[in-house]
C-alpha cells in the first residue's frame, strides 16, 4: 500500500500575502481607532500628571488633579459658560430646526429649493468665514461682544445640523402610518401626538446631542464673537501659552467617558427594543 504524499506548504510570503488579504479590513480599522483614541488616551493619561508650570512631560502620578478639577483658576467657569450657552443653544436650534424640517419634507410652498439650498450654507461655509461674518455683522448692529453674541452665532449654525438629521428621520418615515391613524378616527393632533412624534423622537435627540456637541466644541466662531466672554475651548486656547493644566484634561476626560456612556445606553437600549 502506497503512502499519500503530504501536500507542499506554500511558501511563507505568499502565506503572509494571503493573511494579510484576508484580514486587511481588521488591520486596517485597528489602526484607525489607534489613530483616533490616542489623543483621548494622552489626554486621559496626563489628567493624572502631577505637572509643574507645563503638561507636557510627566512627572509623577497623582490623584489631586480628579480630587479637585477646579484646582486651575478659571476652568471650572468656563465649562460652565460652555454648559449654559450648550444648553440653550440645544433647546432653541432642535425646536427651531425641528419645524424646519416638518415644514420641508411635509408641506410643498414657494421658495421650498432656496430654502434647502440656504440651510446647507452654513455647514459648506468655512468656520473662519461664518465668524468674521457674524462678528461684521454684530460690530455693524452695535451689539456688544459677549454671551447673547456666542449663543446667537451657535444657534445660527446648529439649526442646519438639526435640519438635516430630522429631515432625514422623516423622510424614512411612511406616512401611510398616520392616515391609517386618522382613518380609525385619531385627529390630526392625536396622530401627531401618538405616531409621528414618537417615531420622529430618537432623529430629534440624536439632532440635539449633536447640536449641544458642536456648541460645547466650538471654538473658530466663538474666538471671533465673545469679546471678554471664556468658554472651555477657549481656554485650553489661551491656557496652551503657558502650559495647559492638567484640570483641563480632567474635563476633557470626564466629558469624553460621559459621551461614550450616553451612546452605550442608547445602544443598548434600541437593541432592548428591537427584542421587545
Amino acid at each position: 500500500m502506497s503512502q499519500a504524499t503530504a501536500a507542499p506548504k506554500a511558501p511563507l510570503t505568499h502565506r503572509l500575502r494571503t493573511w494579510v488579504g484576508d484580514n486587511a479590513l481588521r488591520i486596517y480599522a485597528v489602526i484607525a481607532f489607534v489613530y483616533l483614541l490616542l489623543p483621548v488616551a494622552y489626554t486621559f493619561a496626563f489628567s493624572f500628571n502631577d505637572a509643574g508650570r507645563t503638561n507636557i512631560v510627566w512627572n509623577s502620578f497623582t490623584w489631586d488633579n480628579w480630587l479637585n478639577p477646579c484646582g486651575a483658576p478659571e476652568v471650572c467657569p468656563s465649562v460652565v459658560n460652555s454648559l449654559v450657552v450648550g444648553l440653550i443653544v440645544t433647546v432653541v436650534s432642535t425646536i427651531l430646526g425641528t419645524l424646519i424640517a416638518f415644514s420641508l419634507v411635509r408641506y410643498r410652498f414657494r421658495g421650498r429649493s432656496t430654502t434647502n439650498l440656504l440651510i446647507f450654507l452654513p455647514m459648506a461655509t468655512p468656520e473662519v468665514v461664518l465668524g468674521s461674518s457674524l462678528l461684521a455683522l454684530f460690530l455693524n448692529l452695535f451689539v456688544p461682544l459677549g454671551f447673547t453674541t456666542v449663543v446667537l452665532a451657535h444657534i445660527m449654525f446648529c439649526i442646519s445640523f438639526v435640519v438635516v438629521t430630522v429631515k432625514a428621520r422623516l423622510a424614512s418615515l411612511d406616512p401611510r402610518l398616520e392616515q391609517a391613524a386618522m382613518d380609525l378616527y385619531a385627529s390630526e393632533r392625536e396622530a401627531f401626538r401618538r405616531i409621528t412624534l414618537p417615531l420622529v423622537a430618537p432623529g430629534i435627540a440624536a439632532a440635539g446631542l449633536l447640536a449641544f456637541s458642536l456648541s460645547f466644541d466650538d471654538f473658530i466662531i466663538t474666538n471671533f464673537n465673545s469679546g471678554q466672554f471664556t468658554t472651555f475651548p477657549k481656554f485650553v486656547y489661551v491656557s496652551a501659552t503657558r502650559g495647559i493644566p492638567p484640570q483641563a484634561n480632567v474635563i476633557a476626560s470626564a466629558m469624553f467617558f460621559i459621551a461614550l456612556a450616553i451612546v452605550l445606553i442608547s445602544q443598548f437600549a434600541g437593541r432592548r427594543r428591537k427584542e421587545v
